[in-house]
């Protein structure tokens, strides 16, 4: 058995407890990967996380005992684009099992023909390093030691009085902190479980030295290590942030620990290889470079002020150029430069029959390069009121993400005034098409529909939560999810985004963008933003799912309701299936349908402050919990209000300067 995640069909396999020796219903206790990060397996009770067993290394998932081979089964990893999990494969007669018990002890086993019953081969006993982060961040738990926690080299406790009194939760902190203006290096440590690394990031084809380089232009990096130990290693794994649930043990994996240079004095392990060798060349080869890009800038600069020139009158923001151009170049998001002669070939010289639609940004087309790959390419259009501020922001924005539900950047194209950006092909376009089109969205059956919003919530979380960067869209509608070959749902158009750093929670703006219909109440009237202003937007996607209606058409023959209005009509009179578009009658699971329709009535309340977090939102979308009762919904419509003061429905174009009132 596969015990692990389809991405394709979206099913989860976990091991999941019963809730006593003598009640098989569902209990307190599941053992799941999580695909949040580089996948791992976590054992839960409840909310609580209880183990965390190590990503894999190549050989076994880090953290526990070598597995050594033998006659009775061996353990393999899978993780590719269509799924990930692990099984236990048997290679004998042997008849075994493993079982989750009530108590969150899982055990392995086996049937003793002899006796006829079962006996315990093995079984994860949760002693008391096992236990999920309790030595806190950058705090090592260590079994063999007492008190068992510690931190380490170079690290503090960050509440000394607390660790005195047994209590190690607040964990561990750098003696010097580190700033990325000081000289840092990275210390190299062995016998150590993996941190936890939801909150990482991976490339499955980088050299160790390739990893060590992306650790160190990223200030929020603070360590790294190789995927894969087999053949010498391979694979890059980046930590962000604290590091969590360190533990002591046997493995012979390297990690490297980024330090400020001055505490490293004495400690071994140091990451600078060939460092004090290379100085002198490095200093020569520098001077030449120097000297070299010196006359390449003169050159360039000319070059600029001739275009400047001939570009006056043509709208476009030219005083920006220069600083975009080097800017991108800055980031070094490992993007494909294309010149423009390859785009034109792969489009036929930009076909009006390569072309696939056209929004705010500029006509998108379809092109085939040389290799034989299918590519998205998103031209900026001369007439444009996007620019090259909304070409920078995408390009350095969706560069710089990795998720399996948002759209993968390929590469993009500067050349003279033309602003173009290349993407993966999405094979069936936008869902839009299937949603609101009549022959189409038979096609979109309610499993399919449940799954693409369990896609485009888990691609929410990833953007405010789970990536280096907290990133507001802004523009979350319809047309704004694309979906590939199996229908898996990928977030697009990141050119209006916001970054919010550090504790940044909320912004506000003179300059309202987005799509009316879709945009929260407080930032269409008062201009504040938030994750919560995403939150209403996948509220309203939620809606228009399971009704197969937009929000900004939507009429009602006996009301003047929009989409939003008639669902709270329908819920507050106990008929909230009837929101439920006629094609899914023969489908559905009426249970996961007022589900939906419940959890999307909670992302589109009035009030921002009421509205739940996209993790929130998964945990409710997954669960089948009490849900707390929906407030009134934005822009609903009291019978009896004037007509002026009532919502109006407007086109679908995306807005890019709306003055609030």
């Amino acid at each position: 058995m596969k015990l692990g995640k389809d991405f394709v069909t979206g099913t989860n396999r976990n091991l999941t407890s019963w809730k006593s020796p003598n009640d098989p219903s569902v209990g307190h206790y599941v053992d799941y990967i999580d695909t949040n990060g580089y996948p791992q397996a976590f054992l839960r009770q409840g909310s609580v996380m209880q183990i965390r067993f190590g990503p894999w290394n190549g050989n076994r998932f880090s953290g526990e005992p070598n597995e050594r081979s033998n006659p009775i089964y061996s353990i393999e990893f899978v993780f590719n684009q269509k799924e990930v999990y692990y099984k236990f494969e048997l290679k004998s007669s042997v008849v075994q099992i493993i079982c989750l018990k009530w108590d969150g002890i899982i055990e392995m086993l086996h049937w003793n023909n002899r006796s006829q019953d079962w006996f315990v081969y093995s079984t994860g006993l949760i002693e008391n390093c096992n236990r999920y982060g309790i030595c806190g961040p950058n705090g090592i738990c260590d079994i063999n030691k007492i008190p068992p926690c510690s931190c380490m080299d170079g690290f503090e406790p960050k509440h000394e009085d607390e660790w005195n009194m047994a209590d190690w939760s607040s964990g561990c902190q750098l003696k010097i902190p580190l700033d990325c203006q000081a000289a840092e290096v990275f210390w190299k440590m062995r016998g150590m479980k993996f941190p936890d690394t939801r909150k990482s990031w991976y490339n499955q084809s980088m050299t160790l030295g390739e990893c060590e380089i992306a650790c160190k232009k990223n200030c929020s990096c603070t360590a790294y290590a190789n995927l894969d130990i087999k053949r010498g290693g391979s694979g890059c794994l980046l930590w962000f942030g604290e590091l969590m649930d360190l533990k002591a043990c046997e493995d012979s994996q390297d990690l490297y620990i980024r330090m400020p240079d001055s505490l490293l004095k004495g400690l071994t392990g140091v990451s600078e290889p060939g460092f004090n060798k290379m100085i002198r060349v490095l200093v020569i080869v520098f001077s030449f470079l120097l000297t070299l890009l010196g006359l390449s800038l003169a050159v360039y600069a000319s070059n600029m002020k001739k275009k400047r020139s001939s570009m006056k009158g043509r709208g476009r923001r030219v005083p920006s150029i220069d600083r975009h151009y080097s800017d991108v170049e800055k980031e070094d998001l490992q993007l494909n430069f294309f010149s423009l002669s390859q785009i034109a070939k792969a489009t036929n010289n930009f076909s009006i029959n390569n072309k696939l639609g056209e929004g705010g940004f500029g006509p998108v087309y379809k092109g085939v390069l040389e290799n034989g790959q299918e590519i998205a390419v998103k031209q900026l259009s001369e007439t444009s009121e996007q620019g090259y501020d909304e070409f920078y922001n995408e390009v350095i924005c969706v560069g710089r993400l990795q998720h399996r539900n948002l759209v993968k950047i390929l590469g993009y194209c500067m050349d003279g005034d033309e602003r173009i950006l290349i993407y993966e092909y999405m094979s069936n376009k936008s869902l839009d098409l299937f949603l609101f089109d009549e022959n189409r969205s038979s096609m979109l059956e309610w499993p399919q529909r449940f799954d693409i919003i369990h896609g485009i919530a888990r691609g929410i979380l990833y953007l405010h939560h789970d990536s280096r960067l907290r990133i507001i869209h802004r523009d979350l509608k319809a047309s704004n999810i694309l979906l590939d070959h199996n229908m898996t749902p990928k977030i697009s158009d990141f050119g209006i985004a916001r970054e919010f750093g550090g504790n940044e929670t909320t912004s506000k703006t003179k300059k309202v963008v987005g799509t009316y219909g879709y945009i929260s109440p407080e930032y269409a009237i008062h201009g504040r933003f938030s994750i919560k202003s995403d939150v209403f937007s996948f509220g309203v996607l939620v809606l228009e799912m399971v009704s197969g209606k937009k929000n900004r058409d939507f009429s009602c023959e006996d009301v003047s309701d929009n989409l939003l209005g008639h669902a709270w009509r329908l819920y507050i009179e106990g008929k909230g299936l009837e929101l439920m578009s006629p094609t899914l009658c023969n489908s559905c699971i009426v249970s996961e349908v007022k589900r939906t329709i419940h959890v999307g009535l909670l992302c589109v309340q009035n009030l921002a402050q009421d509205r739940p977090t996209m993790s929130s939102v998964v945990m409710m979308l997954n669960g089948d919990g009490a849900l707390p009762p929906p407030k009134q919904p934005a822009f609903f419509v009291e019978e009896g209000l004037p007509p002026n003061k009532r919502f109006a429905a407007v086109d679908e174009a995306t807005i890019t300067m709306l003055e609030p009132r």
